[in-house]
């Protein structure tokens, strides 16, 4: 392709133009540009109709195609279904040529994902570019001589020299039901084998987050099923909670234990994966497929053997299918699985692009790249459609260092946290929930009123044990109010493990903590506590239907539920000292 300098412009054409044709559109060239231009012909035969004229980066198309391209718009325009017929007659007929600059460039070089391209002077930050090979890029560095853009796809089919093209359209995905089941890669293309994807629309991968005007409070429960968030750190449909903690703690299979809970709510899950193993993503694909889990789930999969574009542009890719699903009215929960490998990826695309470094050598706007991220995640209003999207995003730690840079980072951005500690983790204590650093600033207004009765002072008696488990390790002799304060206390950090797979009910939950925040579980050994749970719960299902029924019907729990579910409780436990002393 000849440079705009040389003044020398390309005619391609199938037959050769007269000299008079060339000159005619030489001097068109010249008072659009306002420089002298003289045209050449080079013969091109599978132009068989028209012509395409090229100077630098402009391309004045008139061609065939052109032809086609003008009919398309026209019938984009369409209101009516029925006026394409008169439109088509009207388009042959009335067709002339319309000249349409479309800038056209070259790459310098490439590697490394990222491909520098030159003669695209107009192109903006977002927009798609395809390359000769028919490779798809985005722009992501705007230069004064150049422009950056990363790549997705293989980098081998592209060399020094080859053509790049503008489509003026910025980064999308397609949407629709057909996707629920599914296991796509972060351009929405399928990668589970089970054949093409019927799309409904077509959603741009960044978009604003809705205004404080189309926002309404978070106050609907997004249950997870687990006893110890549920009680004391209730996530809302339409809230931000991270999930942070070092590696291997459980952070995962809070995720999954979240998803698994929503069988049957009404709620669309989506699971990113950016950076994960393919092995795991196959192994948690399998996991929702048996707890029937994937009919309402789709996973977005950039695996750590996918380039640092594929990754960077993953979760963005996720929300675009989450808003599809809000903005139709529906629920959905997303979870980011982990936003520090986003961060990395994000952090090798601006080094390669020649960004300056900052703290921990990542660029200036990593903040922007999550906070743009998180704020699309709203509970909708009414006029809305009152749809939401509730985002779990994870994070791994270091030693757990909450105070690093990406932590912090999103930590100010989230509403709460859920702190997985490696200590607990390894004495046993599953989910291994930190009561003291994890926080829901929801709080209360996510959660029924069943649950928040319940619920009690289950927190502070947990704050209470923890402190005096720190003072009575330096006493030798303790009194028999303190053992058995301490021994409540065993108790309900008991209780609050779960295994993984076995969420429980609201009305569930309820049980267990009135029954333990009315000590009739405080005889039983730490050991014993979730054996004595599930009979307890088999027990209280037998003795008491009407009355669980009632509480999962209206969500509320009033004086005499508690007093019948204290009063079975306490059957239970006499009951069973009694089989135990026989």
């Amino acid at each position: 392709m000849l440079k705009k300098t040389n003044n020398v412009a390309v005619v391609y054409s199938d037959t050769q133009p007269s000299e008079k044709q060339l000159q005619g559109l030489a001097k068109f060239l010249s008072d659009k540009h306002n420089c002298d231009i003289t045209v050449e012909w080079k013969q091109d035969k599978q132009l068989t109709g028209g012509f395409r004229l090229e100077y630098g980066a402009y391309v004045y198309d008139w061609t065939r195609e052109g032809k086609l391209r003008q009919l398309k718009s026209r019938l984009e325009q369409l209101s009516n279904q029925s006026d394409i017929i008169p439109l088509l007659k009207q388009t042959v007929e009335d067709w002339s040529p319309v000249v349409k600059a479309e800038e056209q460039g070259s790459v310098l070089y490439v590697g490394d994902g990222i491909a520098t391209v030159n003669g695209i002077e107009h192109a903006t930050y977002g927009e798609i570019v395809i390359f000769e090979s028919g490779v798809r890029g985005m722009v992501q560095d705007l230069n004064r001589h150049n422009t950056g853009c990363v790549v997705f796809g293989d980098c081998s089919e592209i060399r020094s020299g080859s053509k790049v093209f503008r489509t003026g359209k910025t980064a999308g995905i397609p949407v629709g039901e057909g996707f629920l089941g599914r296991v796509v890669d972060a351009l929405g293309y399928p990668v589970d084998g089970k054949g093409e994807i019927e799309a409904e629309d077509y959603r741009p991968v960044e978009m604003p987050a809705p205004s404080i005007i189309d926002r309404q409070p978070v106050n609907k429960p997004m249950e997870t099923g687990l006893l110890v968030i549920d009680s004391m750190f209730p996530i809302g449909r339409g809230q931000r909670e991270l999930i942070i903690g070092d590696r291997q703690t459980g952070k995962t299979a809070i995720a999954i234990d979240t998803i698994i809970n929503q069988k049957g709510k009404d709620v669309i899950c989506i699971y990113v994966a950016i950076g994960q193993k393919a092995s795991s993503v196959v192994r948690l694909e399998q996991t929702l497929e048996k707890h029937g889990a994937m009919d309402y789930t789709i996973i977005v999969n950039a695996s750590a053997g996918e380039s640092a574009p594929m990754q960077y542009i993953a979760p963005y890719s996720g929300c675009a299918l989450a808003e599809y699903f809000m903005y139709q009215g529906k629920d959905v929960l997303i979870v980011y699985d982990d936003l520090s490998k986003h961060a990395v990826a994000y952090r090798t695309l601006s080094l390669l692009l020649g960004r300056s470094p900052g703290r921990e050598a990542y660029p200036g706007d990593v903040f922007y790249l999550h906070s743009r991220l998180l704020e699309r995640s709203a509970h909708l209003s009414d006029e809305k459609g009152g749809g939401s999207i509730t985002a779990l995003p994870i994070v791994e730690t270091q030693a757990g260092d909450v105070s690093a840079y990406i932590p912090t980072n999103i930590i100010s951005i989230t509403d709460g946290q859920i702190f997985l500690e490696s200590e607990l983790f390894f004495q046993g204590q599953r989910p291994a929930v930190n009561v003291g650093l994890s926080v829901s600033r929801v709080g209360g207004a996510a959660q029924t009123k069943a649950l928040k009765k319940a619920s009690g002072t289950v927190r502070l008696d947990l704050a209470q044990c923890r402190e005096m488990q720190v003072f009575t390790q330096f006493a030798s002799d303790l009194d028999d109010v303190t053992k058995q304060q301490l021994q409540y206390g065993m108790g309900l950090m008991s209780l609050l493990k779960q295994p993984q797979y076995h969420p429980y009910t609201q009305t569930e939950q309820v049980v267990l903590l009135v029954s333990a925040l009315s000590k009739c579980l405080q005889h039983l050994k730490p050991a014993e506590v979730n054996s004595y749970a599930k009979n307890l719960l088999e027990y209280t299902k037998q003795t008491i239907p009407t009355t669980l029924r009632r509480i999962d019907q209206t969500q509320i729990l009033t004086d005499d539920d508690k007093a019948a579910i204290v009063q079975c409780a306490k059957q239970f436990r006499d009951q069973q000292a009694t089989v135990s002393e026989e």
